[in-house]
């Protein structure tokens, strides 16, 4: 017998279905991921932006053809080459490592050594599992070990993970592990609480629920320090 991959056919009403098409869509509405990097072919940067562009701008177009949309109306012309755009320079652009934004560190030298929390931070992702929004805040907390970083950037840095197809579980720890190596500590926390449109607009629609997830690293794994990170959390700083 081959591998697992061997396909198993259902026949209903004289429709051939594939096992793999129903665990492909399995996979998508449990929220599986695959792996901590995020999945990318090895030349993934071979062409340019502009060629990735123009290549989507034609897929897209095929895609709203597909739809049964006429693209001579005046609202729906430049759509393809709006999403191209918009994938390539936006939304997406976290998949290119030339966008990872620039992180300075600085001597701590007012030796502040308490935790140090940057929370309510707002950002935009995307479901890779059916390419619709992830909305969420995530709150980031550290303690140095001799240098800070400036606080504008623990933001970018969540926006740079956040700007590509996404799992909730994937940019938690994403963004975990990369603050971890550029402060050189451990003593790291990141707790992610977001809305899934692939929840809330699609599959069981649901609007009301949403994702947590956590990272703990260092001094944070121990209850102590986990649960004033987690006070800090419920104090109210709208101004």
């Amino acid at each position: 017998m081959k591998q697992k991959e061997t396909l198993l056919n259902i026949r209903l009403n004289g429709d051939k279905i594939e096992l793999s098409d129903i665990l492909i869509d399995e996979m998508g509405d449990n929220h599986v991921s695959t792996s901590v990097d995020t999945p990318l072919r090895e030349d993934a940067f071979a062409k340019t932006d502009d060629e990735k562009i123009a290549e989507i701008e034609l897929h897209f177009k095929a895609i709203m053809e597909t739809l049964g949309l006429d693209l001579n109306d005046d609202s729906l012309r430049g759509t393809p080459k709006r999403v191209a755009k918009m994938y390539v320079q936006e939304i997406f652009s976290g998949l290119n490592p030339a966008n990872k934004p620039n992180v300075a560190l600085f001597e701590n030298k007012y030796k502040y050594n308490e935790m140090l929390v940057e929370k309510n931070i707002s950002f935009y992702s995307n479901c890779e599992h059916h390419f619709v929004p992830i909305i969420g805040k995530a709150h980031l907390a550290y303690i140095s070990n001799g240098k800070v970083i400036g606080l504008s950037k623990l933001n970018r840095l969540v926006q740079f993970y956040a700007k590509r197809p996404q799992v909730q579980e994937r940019l938690t720890m994403q963004i975990g592990k990369d603050l971890q190596k550029v402060l050189g500590t451990d003593d790291v926390a990141i707790v992610i609480d977001a809305k899934h449109l692939c929840v809330a607009s699609r599959g069981v629609e649901d609007d009301t629920s949403s994702t947590i997830t956590a990272f703990y690293g260092g001094k944070f794994k121990e209850e102590k320090t986990k649960n004033e990170f987690l006070k800090y959390l419920e104090i109210k700083t709208e101004f």
